[in-house]
């Protein structure tokens, strides 16, 4: 069998619920998620009530300015321990767990949950590793985070890891295999319908390993994306590369405080379980993530905008329309520059700038709001799936909605591999309800 340290790869303890828990009040979505609806994260939590969840097992964002954000992550860790002591939480055999997610938007999308070696990933900007980030990592929002998992006995994955296999060869062959049924459910929320199969027959695990070993030959990996690199990418974060980062700073402080680093080595939080998805999968779309700041005063933002964007040498200017509609009409007619249709106070407009120096709309945005921010410190921003949402916050007193293009999926690999990460927050798997669930965990201390 091919050596899969070489791939970065690990073949896992998952821990499943056991029989008898509800697997739809189990499995909650991304903590990341919905994060200026708290309105969301309280139906879930009257739902779940006193069941079994994973929703005590995370720290859904929307929570993490609140004051008893210390307590609640005590509770989180008490109830990971219990979970492991009352056998909530039952170890399944060594192996991967094949996953096919409906969703309201795709009748299926098809994933393997692994885990990764955290040796083999840095999210420091210019780094050529096997496993790369796709976007800018904010530092600053990874002690929160790194809060929540020092001391947590197990993690959950809503973490979804890219591979690009366009003949399909990784993940789909296994649908053909005889596998035993994991679990089959309708997801909570009106979320779709997950299914998982699990891939622990030696003979699969092999097929696996190599069909990644393919992908990974230096040769064909330069060929592919018009580079003479030495370094192999084999893997592009998706969704979740601050937790993986997070996870990534706990491992690398682990080895810090090691008296000796080789005693480590084989620590489980070297490793993170994630979701692999092929960027070619029909069910996988990328969609934009767009931007709403709160409690600014709109006429002064704008007249910020303008002169930032002067300074800069890219002068901009604002358009104001009936309705978004004109306003993306104008946005796709403004070929030279970048048309950013905009909501505020009821209106619609375009923010244009004129012969900008950056290529994504989204750079470009992203460094003005970064410049705006930081002199106003009662404004904050969100960032945004769907339109809908941007729509109703932005139409809000005293906020203002931007409305961001996506990026074609088939661009990403090239586009990482040859220019680096990505802005931040420059594009989202598919919308908020098609974002991962948590289900799988697996123990991270010894």
């Amino acid at each position: 069998m091919i050596d899969l340290t070489k791939l970065a790869l690990q073949i896992p303890t998952i821990l499943l619920p056991r029989t008898g828990v509800d697997p739809s009040c189990w499995a909650v979505i991304a903590c990341d998620q919905y994060t200026s609806e708290p309105e969301y994260w309280q139906a879930v939590d009257r739902l779940v009530a006193d069941q079994p969840s994973t929703l005590r097992l995370v720290f859904p964002e929307v929570y993490l300015e609140d004051e008893d954000s210390e307590a609640r992550i005590a509770d989180i860790n008490s109830s990971m321990a219990q979970y492991l002591d009352d056998g909530v939480l039952v170890a399944q055999e060594q192996g991967f767990m094949l996953v096919d997610r409906k969703t309201s938007h795709a009748p299926s999308r098809k994933g393997l949950v692994v885990a990764l070696d955290l040796d083999a990933y840095d999210y420091r900007p210019g780094t050529k590793t096997m496993i790369r980030a796709t976007e800018g990592t904010i530092v600053d929002r990874l002690p929160p985070r790194i809060r929540v998992r020092e001391n947590a006995g197990v993690e959950l994955p809503h973490i979804m890891v890219l591979i690009d296999d366009p003949e399909q060869t990784v993940i789909e062959p296994l649908f053909a295999a005889d596998l035993e049924l994991a679990y089959d459910f309708e997801l909570m929320q009106e979320s779709g319908h997950l299914r998982g199969w699990k891939v622990n027959q030696q003979a699969l695990l092999e097929q696996v390993g190599s069909a990644l070993g393919r992908l990974a030959e230096k040769e064909r990996f330069q060929q592919r994306y018009g580079v003479d690199d030495d370094e192999v990418m084999l893997y592009a974060m998706g969704d979740g590369n601050h937790s993986f980062a997070t996870a990534k700073a706990i491992w690398e402080q682990l080895k810090s405080e090691a008296s000796d680093p080789a005693d480590v080595m084989d620590h489980p939080a070297r490793y993170a379980l994630v979701e692999l998805v092929n960027v070619h999968d029909p069910g996988l779309e990328f969609e934009a993530i767009h931007r709403v700041i709160f409690d600014a005063d709109v006429d002064d933002l704008l007249a910020k905008a303008d002169d930032y964007y002067r300074q800069a040498g890219t002068p901009c200017c604002v358009e104001w329309f009936d309705d978004l509609a004109a306003a993306n009409v104008a946005a796709k007619a403004s070929a030279s520059a970048h048309a950013i249709p905009l909501v505020a106070a009821g209106r619609y407009g375009l923010l244009k700038i004129v012969e900008p120096t950056l290529t994504l709309e989204v750079a470009t945005l992203q460094n003005f709001l970064d410049d705006y921010l930081q002199g106003c410190s009662k404004a904050r921003i969100d960032y945004i799936h769907g339109e809908e949402a941007v729509t109703r916050f932005g139409r809000q007193q005293g906020n203002i909605g931007f409305y961001l293009p996506s990026i074609s999926k088939h661009d990403l690999f090239r586009t990482i591999v040859r220019d680096g990460a990505l802005p931040r927050k420059t594009f989202s798997m598919g919308e908020a309800d098609e974002k991962r669930f948590y289900l799988e965990a697996r123990r991270i201390t010894r």
